[in-house]
């Protein structure tokens, strides 16, 4: 019978070379205070030997945890994930995160946490005592979310704020949301629109008035009148469906709409299909997040593709970088979005 082969550990690589484990877990962090000459022997027994680092072997430092946290609306992503719709926000943030975690030698947790729970601080002090993390991403709309902000700048963990402004501390990071509404609607402008609608996402993300100021101001730009075109709505299906309803009842009526995520921008098109007007030869619709259900639409979605991943590996690094003492950008990070052209626009009907 084979031999099973024995798990290399730290205790190995230090008794190959003949040194503390402390020594080897300062190599393996790459931290200062350790001679070229004893880096060199390490990595030559960690070659050797093949050794992998694990979390607790990077932890024996007493320092750091290597462990960043994620926080993501409990509620929404709940939501998402039960009504199986094709929302890929989740697995775009982690994408992005672990890889980038695991290029840098650390490991990404994700937690969900409900931002209008009174017991938010309970429960991420509670997460902070568990795992003691070298920072936290905060996604919207735990971003903005004061209680959150205020603990984590109490206990001096460095924090990421995607979909941000940075107000009250912590690293900002945006996707670009005010422009990409402007592109958005440009691109409807240049096809020769003029009565375009749009839907908001709810007040409690910023990104939402970012992005209706883009679309009021590009069209402010371009001398278009924006009276009786703005519609709100809360990213749901439900609510894209009353708010088309809204804006296609005002007259004249717009021969396009933005809409502020996939599931409204699907049900403008349904509400359209309902009053019998064909996307895109009476309607263009564009939409935001350029999720699964934007490619695989019929017709498929023109939309504003948000680069989550993108996003969430920058704001690994940053924090990595302030762990390591690193001097940290002092505007906001932007991560540019970009406009996905298919086939849910087209220019406006002719009038007769």
């Amino acid at each position: 019978m084979a031999r099973r082969r024995q798990t290399v550990t730290i205790k190995h690589v230090a008794a190959e070379v003949g040194v503390s484990l402390q020594t080897v877990s300062r190599v393996i962090n790459n931290e200062p205070n350790v001679r070229p000459q004893m880096k060199e022997r390490v990595q030559a027994a960690i070659d050797k030997l093949g050794y992998v680092p694990s979390i607790a072997a990077q932890r024996m430092s007493g320092s750091k945890s290597y462990l960043i946290l994620a926080l993501n609306d409990r509620e929404r992503t709940i939501e998402d994930w039960r009504a199986r719709q094709g929302s890929d926000w989740v697995d775009q943030m982690l994408l992005g995160g672990m890889l980038k975690c695991a290029e840098l030698g650390y490991r990404l947790i994700f937690e969900l946490v409900d931002t209008h729970n009174d017991h938010v601080e309970r429960e991420l002090r509670a997460m902070i005592a568990a795992l003691q993390p070298d920072g936290v991403i905060l996604t919207p709309p735990h971003s903005d979310n004061p209680l959150i902000t205020g603990l984590l700048n109490k206990h001096e963990i460095p924090f990421a704020r995607i979909g941000s402004s940075g107000n009250g501390g912590g690293i900002p990071l945006i996707m670009g949301d005010e422009g990409a509404a402007r592109m958005a609607t440009r691109h409807l402008i240049e096809l020769g629109h003029e009565h375009i609608g749009f839907i908001a996402g709810p007040d409690d993300y910023a990104l939402s008035g970012w992005r209706s100021a883009g679309w009021r101001n590009e069209m402010n730009d371009a001398g278009l009148s924006t009276e009786g075109l703005w519609a709100a709505g809360d990213f749901g299906h439900d609510s894209g469906v009353k708010a088309t309803r809204q804006l296609l009842a005002q007259s004249p009526r717009p021969t396009a709409i933005v809409a502020s995520s996939d599931q409204m921008a699907i049900a403008a098109i349904e509400v359209a299909g309902e009053i019998g007007l064909t996307v895109p030869a009476d309607l263009s619709v564009v939409s935001f997040d350029n999720t699964p259900m934007a490619r695989f639409n019929s017709p498929t979605l023109t939309a504003v593709d948000q680069p989550i991943a993108q996003t969430t590996s920058k704001a690994v690094e940053l924090i990595v970088d302030a762990n390591r003492g690193k001097e940290l950008p002092i505007a906001t990070t932007i991560v540019a979005a970009k406009l996905i052209v298919r086939q849910s626009t087209a220019p406006p009907p002719q009038s007769e």
